[in-house]
This record gives C-alpha cells, sequence and structure tokens, in this order.
C-alpha cells in the first residue's frame, strides 16, 4: 500500500524515508535532523506505529536518565519504498520466452503449484459442493487471488479479484493455464471462463459446472 493511502503526510514521510536511510534511530536524533519537535516526532512514531510501519528496535543509553528507545522499520514498511521484482520477473519471462527456454518457466510454476497441491488437495477432500467451493476460494484467496463466490441463476461463479501474477502474464499465459488447471482439480468440476484480466477485464470469473 502506499503512503498517500495510508494518508500519511509529508513529516509521517520524511521520518520513513530517514529510517530508511539511517537503519534505526531514537526521537532526538530524528527530531534534530529534521528539524521537528520531541513532541512532533513522537505523536508521528504512534501514528506510525498503528499502521504498522515503525517498530522498537531496541534502545541508547547516551547520558543521565533513561534510554532512548531506537526505532525502526517493519517488513510491511519496505512496501512503500521503490521495488522491481515485478519489472525483473516479467524481463526474465520475456528473456526465456525468446530464447526458446520458455519451458523453464512453465517448470518452474508447475512446481509451485506441486509444493502446494497436497495440501489444497486435503483442505477441501471431505467437502462437497459450496462448501468445497468457498473452501477453494479461501485458499485462493491465501494465495493472493481475492477471490469470490457470486451467485446468478443456478450455477455459482467464482471471481478473482487480483492476479498477484499480472507482470508476468503480460509475457505469458503459462501462470494462467496453471491456475485454472489447479482450479480445475480442487474443485472437481469443470469451469466456463466469462471473464479474464489479460483481455481487459477487471478479474478472472469463472462458472462452476454443477
Amino acid at each position: 500500500m502506499s503512503a498517500q493511502a495510508l494518508g500519511l503526510g509529508e513529516t509521517a514521510r520524511a521520518i520513513l524515508d530517514l529510517l530508511k536511510r539511517r537503519g534505526s534511530a531514537t526521537t532526538p536524533q530524528l527530531a534534530a535532523e529534521l528539524g521537528l519537535s520531541l513532541e512532533t516526532v513522537r505523536n508521528h512514531f504512534k501514528a506510525l506505529a498503528g499502521h504498522g510501519l515503525v517498530r522498537r528496535a531496541g534502545s541508547l543509553k547516551g547520558g543521565p536518565g533513561r534510554p532512548e528507545i531506537v526505532y525502526g522499520l517493519t517488513n510491511e514498511a519496505e512496501s512503500l519504498f521503490p521495488r522491481r521484482e515485478g519489472e525483473i520477473l516479467q524481463e526474465l519471462a520475456a528473456f526465456l520466452k525468446a530464447s526458446g527456454d520458455e519451458h523453464i518457466l512453465r517448470d518452474f510454476i508447475e512446481a509451485g503449484i506441486a509444493r502446494r497441491r497436497e495440501q489444497a488437495l486435503a483442505r477441501v477432500a471431505h467437502l462437497e459442493g459450496r462448501e468445497r467451493l468457498e473452501e477453494v476460494a479461501r485458499i485462493l484467496s491465501e494465495l493472493g487471488f481475492m477471490a469470490q463466490i457470486e451467485q446468478e441463476g443456478g450455477e455459482p461463479s467464482l471471481r478473482l479479484c487480483h492476479c498477484p501474477l499480472r507482470a508476468l502474464v503480460d509475457v505469458t499465459r503459462i501462470p494462467c493455464v496453471a491456475e485454472i488447471g489447479l482450479i480445475r482439480e480442487l474443485l472437481g468440476v469443470e469451469l466456463t471462463r466469462l471473464s479474464y484480466i489479460p483481455a481487459g477485464a477487471h478479474s478472472c470469473c469463472y462458472r462452476v459446472a454443477g
């Protein structure tokens, strides 16, 4: 999530940026470097901690009195800084495709599904009908697909509102083939695709056969 989406202002962003550069810092250190009052920094720390972006990383004894708390960034805060994993993955997929080695990517995707298949199948093995569909939706949501079930008419549909491999899918449809194969296997029924993100839809939606 972006800093803007979290409602973070310029001062909060400046505190995060400085913590990123320093690795960790105390309230007085940040106040001095940013030209802010101690109370202002403390209030921002409280708000940032509420968002899960800063944590206590230790303490520092610099003189008489109580030690100062040392703050650092949480793993969640790392998402606020530039990342290039999607871009690199896209470039790798394009390279493998152009060099005729796309099968390496297919093997990689299939190996990832194989690691999850046994546990996922165990979770739905004793379920039927709507209960099975709901559990499959939970499994897919845990994998980042934001799955939801919709009911229009007689047959339900499974809607995937997010594609966690969007950058990769822009280059190759291998993840899509693996995705629908896994869903069919978990549900044990046929699916009919109603909408498709790579075709311009806002979600991938599948009608589930009864």
